[in-house]
């Protein structure tokens, strides 16, 4: 009955916000029902999606097996968090004054509520430096020994 009554709901809230993060956040119980309810259902679906951006991420911009590791471990913190927090939402949408704990729209960070963390910058495009031809060493064909000149003893008469 209580999603069913957030759904109804919902298409009011869904006129003045922009998104569900923005609606979740809202005083009005309409739209902070409807916001928390798809924030949630959003978050607890894509929560898995933190491993892999994190750990490319990492790999990207770190050394290539620390920065897979720490960025493994940073996309499985922020799986969790994702998971309970859309977990949560998803539980407590009905509950009137409480607009849950929210985590980032960004998968880059979910720790950062600033939109400047959703837009990352952009990647520097890859300078390719052409590498000098190779020099070619020009080893001489192998001579075969020169024959000793004759010893002038040869041609003494005896």
């Amino acid at each position: 009955i209580m999603v069913l009554l957030a759904l109804l709901m919902m298409p009011a809230g869904l006129a003045s916000a922009s998104d569900v993060w923005t609606m979740a956040q809202s005083d009005q119980y309409g739209q902070k029902t409807g916001g928390m309810l798809g924030r949630g259902l959003v978050n607890a679906a894509t929560c898995f999606v933190d491993v892999i951006v994190q750990t490319v991420d990492g790999t990207k911009n770190g050394p290539p097996f620390l920065g897979s590791l720490t960025g493994l471990g940073g996309g499985i913190g922020c799986t969790a968090l994702r998971a309970v927090s859309g977990v949560l939402d998803v539980g407590t949408f009905w509950v009137p004054g409480f607009n849950g704990f929210p985590v980032s729209k960004s998968y880059n960070n979910c720790l950062c509520m600033d939109e400047s963390c959703a837009v990352k910058e952009a990647p520097q495009p890859v300078q390719h430096v052409q590498a000098p031809a190779p020099t070619t060493y020009v080893v001489p064909a192998a001579q075969a020994p020169a024959e000793p000149k004759p010893s002038p003893a040869k041609y003494a008469k005896k």
